[in-house]
């Protein structure tokens, strides 16, 4: 049996869309300092094929584990193609990682490279010399630092002329991408050439993407939200990516109106923090068709942004295991906020009890996701066999850990991560539904819900409250409303205001971090 990818690598689906798409815009490139980059397919495919031969002429090739702390850039690109070409297992990893989690991730996937920003090579040439990591060496990606080369540099001394295609598969392992860990460490999932190549393809489906199709994202380019949506979709359309350096919320709405872009990415920090920007009479006068949206916004919220900014929110729910978003709103049709839609072409979904058994509409249990092993779905855990026998069942089966229901006509509604569940008394709270019903409070802009110890209850509600600038409340102001909206054993006991939150390279709250 041959699924929709077959024997294509991503350096093949990258190839075939250069042959198609030579001459069409691939990437505009908006840096922090104000300049912009632009590229065709052809022109960046020559500077992809360069740094192949760079990473090739250092040693790099088929199996090579990379790392890869690189900031969101046309450079990061580069490199994650190359690496592609070469054989090479890219291991992208954020900018805001510290050394003893880059130590641990390094040992965790046995990295032999890294290919690093100028500013973050002392600490890993420290690690390579304390720790014994790194072993291959450190590269710079741009720049020159005495002693550590530079892949820029190295790469402009090379030709053109495409490598030899690598000795590899579709289902070779093309990248070890971390998860966020908002809640619990990050786990190591192996994600094939086949995987990336499939959410391309699941991406245009969802997005209805075209090559005329201009998307914009301020995604983090170490996460799957940008890699396995934005990105693999842009590439499988022959459309446009427009990659900012970094979110601002004043910089985001012109840039996307100035970028004429069709498609944007938003998740929920960003709606709310686009919503505190001043009004203007033009922010509805655009060309986005699509905002795609991933999970929990209250209903104010959303109503208020989809009327000022002139756009419908496409809400869905997946992970990085899960590849693509294995629920989604379809591409053309009906809506059911707050569904996260139906499940996804090439995915099969149920909600079970802790035992596996399914459950009828309207019973709240666990995501079930039905895929392909390393093609529609992860290969697996690294170097966890147990973790990957626990989440991935011998007949395809990814147990999510997260909880939800759908209703008679088949839409899908998320609850809350399992880890999200708070425990009091013999209750199970969801800190989400807490979330959702304190950012319905007028003064309050953001709320992070967790369960601490307590010697009576098992747990006690604690809820991390930040308030829109210049306006004040008290803890007493904040229980009251919740015992106004909320059942009295959901009711946060404890409150804490805070001037912001830990948060991952993708601008979730890090949970925990305030645990």
């Amino acid at each position: 049996m041959v699924d929709i990818v077959g024997p294509m690598t991503f350096g093949d689906a990258w190839d075939a869309e250069v042959r198609v798409a030579a001459d069409r815009p691939f990437l505009v490139f908006l840096a922090l300092d104000g300049s912009r980059y632009e590229a065709t397919y052809s022109e960046f495919d020559a500077r992809v094929s360069r740094a192949a031969r760079a990473l090739a002429s250092l040693g790099i090739g088929v199996g090579s584990v990379v790392a890869m702390q690189l900031s969101n850039s046309p450079e990061f690109l580069v490199c994650m193609l190359a690496l592609a070409k070469v054989g090479a297992i890219a291991v992208p990893v954020g900018m805001g990682a510290t050394n003893s989690e880059l130590r641990g991730q390094y040992r965790q996937c046995d990295a032999e490279w890294a290919v690093v920003e100028p500013r973050n090579a002392d600490s890993h040439v420290a690690l390579r010399a304390s720790d014994g990591l790194l072993p291959g060496g450190v590269v710079c990606v741009r720049g020159s630092r005495e002693g550590i080369p530079s892949l820029t540099s190295l790469a402009a001394s090379m030709d053109d002329t495409p490598l030899p295609r690598a000795a590899i598969g579709s289902d070779s392992v093309a990248e070890y991408l971390f998860t966020s860990g908002t809640t619990a460490g990050p786990k190591c999932v192996m994600i094939t050439h086949a995987n990336i190549v499939f959410s391309g393809h699941q991406a245009v489906w969802q997005a209805s993407l075209r090559p005329d199709d201009r998307v914009f994202t301020t995604m983090p380019a170490c996460h799957s939200n940008f890699q396995l949506v934005a990105l693999t979709g842009v590439i499988v359309a022959g459309a446009c990516l427009v990659l900012s350096e970094k979110y601002s919320a004043h910089r985001f709405w012109p840039d996307v109106r100035a970028e004429r872009a069709t498609v944007i990415q938003l998740v929920a920090m960003m709606t709310r923090t686009l919503l505190l920007q001043p009004s203007d009479s033009h922010d509805a006068r655009h060309c986005v068709r699509e905002a795609l949206y991933f999970m929990p916004l209250d209903d104010a919220d959303k109503i208020e942004f989809e009327r000022r900014f002139g756009v419908r929110l496409m809400n869905s729910y997946g992970s990085t295991e899960s590849i693509g978003w294995a629920v989604t709103d379809p591409p053309q049709g009906e809506r059911r906020w707050p569904s996260v839609g139906r499940a996804a072409i090439a995915y099969s979904v149920a909600i079970r009890d802790p035992e596996g058994n399914d459950l009828p509409p309207g019973e709240v249990g666990e995501f079930w996701i039905k895929g392909v092993p390393g093609r529609t779905i992860m290969a697996g855990y690294l170097g966890d066999p147990g973790a990957t026998a626990a989440a991935l069942s011998p007949d395809g089966w990814l147990r999510t850990s997260d909880t939800g229901y759908y209703d008679e006509d088949g839409w899908f509604y998320f609850v809350d991560r399992a880890v999200n569940v708070i425990k009091r008394a013999g209750e199970n709270i969801s800190a989400t539904e807490i979330e959702v019903a304190l950012e319905c409070h007028p003064l309050i802009v953001e709320v992070a819900v967790i369960g601490v110890p307590d010697p009576v209850r098992d747990q006690a509600v604690k809820a991390f409250v930040r308030l829109a600038p210049g306006t004040h409340l008290s803890a007493e102001d904040v229980l009251r409303y919740c015992r106004e909206h909320l059942a009295p054993h959901k009711s946060p006991q404890i409150v804490e205001f805070v001037t912001d939150f830990p948060r991952t390279e993708s601008m979730k709250v890090e949970k925990r971090l305030l645990r």
